[in-house]
């Protein structure tokens, strides 16, 4: 047992009694040094962030700015195709879309020739267009869709313009375009909220990095806290760049001495800076929400459908303007997988094998077809889709906007029926005008029916008297006179019967029909009319076909109306030269691709002037003219996806030409 009393033993002597309490110390600094840092750090980093969530908010903005225009200068193409309206309305329509759109400098409505119909805003220049833009127009052209050019006229005194391209098309052919130029500057200064281009400069650049466009309310940037984002414009390389007016936070200038401040006032530091956060994500969180609104309310009033789809063809978005059109309430749409309540019966099996397409990631762009409401009405839509892609770029689904085509489609229907009855009434206005040589055609033959009749009745009345006679009397009747008789007035029926066919088959009512036509066989079909009229104006015809030409994809009524009022066109412009110089040539020849009829005359030409206007309705230089023939035959032509075209005959007179595909 120890003794309670003894000494005890003493604390040794070592560097243990000292480390303990250093290291302890040297963790509190470094733990004071680090804070500090890190808080810097997770500072710098916060405010990176910010700045690249504002960035894509505001690059979003000004896309959807950009593209509220380009939906407004779709619909007013689209318009301009079906029918152009009145100056006057067409000018206040402009009007509108520049006091909606303040961005906007220029909008040029261009024919298919390049000349200007229409503009509003300032003046294209001398030079005309840019060379980017050029090369915009020629790109959107061609893939059919709008381009934006490259950025120009940036200087240090000018705002930098951007040139939008919309071509359109009627009917599968290029009708013009739709140029809208934008001023970058403007764009920047309208849709970017103050509160950010107070904390940030902003800058658009081109792809060579030259600003074309900025806004800094709060002085320039500092280069610590930057952020650049592509606009996205189809054919158009503009970035946005931001750049914070904000620097680096800074450390404490004495640790030591601000440690035990910054132990006290570290709550209360945070605590201000997470209501600031608070406050500015709060502000942050209101101005989306009221761009939200906004657009949603854009959404809901848009006579455009709206629909967006999953990768597996699910349905998650729909706007009213969609449910409106096929007759369904939003709840009964979302959520839905093919196939689909409005899909009509009769379009079932394209339904499928496009969504097998949408499944496989090959949607198509765009397509027409039909939907069915629930009270079984049948609307036609026109249909681009595109696809869906988050900001990670990846591809979450399709986007579709649906337009109901009914009002077109049925325009469509009228201007077919009415250029169905322009055509019955040219080919009856033609006969009209070779009625009188109808009548003499028509004359001969059954005047030569009439003879050859009589001397048959001759003959037969001769036979009848010999039998009388009685017996010893000369032969009663000539077989061979009165069977050459018979075979000349059967000739001569065949004949006009061939002349009231032709003209029965070129002036009656029918639906067009293609079909593989030889052109031989279209002249075969009127050579009697043609004949007719050559006649009777001391015209030699000549036909020169090659006799392996290929067949063509058309309607042969039609080519018969073509070739009719070019050939009429030929002979009435040979009536004031030689009769022996007055030749009409109708030849062929076959081409890569397509076979090429020509008619020619030696007349008296077209003067320059006439030329200009040869191809436009009602204009004719005949005092009795309907100014239409050329007209339809370059509508007829143009129907069967070829070209009709004219030429100076180097013999003189007039060479008319017209191409189509080979069957």
């Amino acid at each position: 047992m120890k003794n309670p009393f003894t000494t005890p033993r003493p604390v040794p002597e070592g560097p243990w009694r000292w480390l303990v309490p250093v290291l302890l110390v040297l963790l509190f600094l470094l733990v004071l040094l680090w804070l500090p840092w890190q808080a810097r750090q997770m500072e710098a980093n916060e405010r990176q962030e910010q700045l690249i969530a504002d960035t894509l908010w505001v690059e979003q903005t000004l896309r959807f700015e950009l593209a509220r225009s380009e939906e407004a200068l779709a619909t007013l193409g689209a318009d301009l195709v079906v029918e152009a309206p009145a100056a006057n309305v067409l000018q206040a329509r402009l009007a509108q879309m520049f006091k909606n759109g303040h961005e906007l400098r220029r909008v040029v409505w261009l024919g298919p020739d390049g000349s200007v119909r229409a503009l509003r805003g300032m003046e294209l220049p001398a030079a005309g267009l840019t060379e980017s833009s050029r090369e915009a127009a020629e790109m959107a052209r061609t893939t059919r869709a709008g381009r934006y050019s490259e950025p120009y006229g940036a200087t240090a005194a000018l705002h930098g313009l951007v040139d939008f391209h919309l071509p359109l098309y009627r009917a599968g052919t290029y009708a013009g375009s739709l140029v809208a130029t934008y001023n970058l500057q403007t764009l920047l200064d309208e849709n970017v909220p103050w509160w950010f281009a107070q904390d940030n400069a902003l800058s658009l650049l081109d792809r060579d990095d030259r600003v074309v466009a900025q806004r800094a309310a709060g002085g320039p940037g500092r280069g610590v806290y930057t952020h650049k984002r592509a606009l996205d414009l189809p054919g158009s390389q503009i970035v946005l760049a931001t750049d914070s007016v904000k620097g680096a936070p800074k450390l404490l200038p004495n640790l030591l001495v601000g440690s035990v401040i910054v132990l006290a006032l570290g709550l209360v530091l945070s605590l201000v800076a997470l209501w600031r956060h608070i406050a500015r994500t709060i502000a942050a969180e209101n101005a989306l929400r009221q761009q939200m609104a906004f657009r949603t309310a854009m959404e809901d009033s848009l006579l455009t459908g709206l629909r967006a789809r999953d990768l597996e063809g699910r349905v998650t978005y729909v706007n009213p303007a969609f449910c409106r059109m096929v007759g369904l309430p939003r709840e009964e749409l979302l959520g839905k997988k093919p196939p689909m309540p409005y899909w009509a019966p009769e379009a079932m099996a394209e339904y499928e094998q496009r969504f097998r397409k949408v499944l496989a990631g090959q949607a198509t762009p765009q397509f027409e077809t039909v939907f069915q409401r629930t009270d079984g009405v049948r609307v036609p839509v026109l249909i681009f889709e595109a696809p869906l892609v988050d900001n990670h770029g990846r591809h979450t689904g399709w986007m579709s906007s649906v337009l109901d085509i009914t009002d077109r489609k049925r325009a469509e229907e009228l201007n077919r029926q009415q250029q169905e009855k322009l055509e019955t009434s040219a080919r009856l206005s033609t006969m009209g005008e070779i009625s009188s040589m109808l009548a003499h055609e028509l004359n001969q033959p059954l005047a030569a029916i009439s003879s050859y009749t009589a001397g048959a009745l001759n003959v037969l009345n001769r036979a009848n008297a010999d039998d009388v006679s009685g017996p010893g009397a000369s032969p009663a009747l000539d077989i061979g006179m009165l069977k050459r008789a018979l075979e000349q007035a059967n000739t001569q029926a065949r004949r006009a019967g061939q002349v009231i066919r032709s003209v029965h088959e070129f002036v009656k009512k029918r639906e067009p029909h293609r079909e593989n036509v030889a052109m031989q066989q279209v002249v075969d079909g009127i050579r009697a009319l043609i004949d007719m009229q050559a006649r009777q104006s001391y015209v030699t015809l000549q036909v020169d076909f090659p006799p392996a030409l290929p067949p063509v994809l058309a309607d042969r009524v039609l080519l018969e109306q073509v070739l009719l009022n070019l050939t009429r066109n030929a002979i009435e412009a040979m009536q004031d030269i030689a009769p022996e110089r007055r030749l009409l040539r109708i030849t062929a020849q076959e081409t890569d691709a397509q076979v090429a009829v020509s008619v020619i005359d030696n007349g008296h030409g077209i003067a320059p002037e006439v030329a200009e206007r040869l191809f436009s309705p009602f204009f004719s230089t005949k005092a009795e003219g309907m100014g239409m023939g050329l007209s339809i035959c370059r509508t007829a032509i143009e129907f069967h996806g070829g070209t009709l075209s004219h030429a100076d005959n180097p013999g003189g007179g007039t060479i008319f030409t017209f191409a189509l595909q080979k069957a």
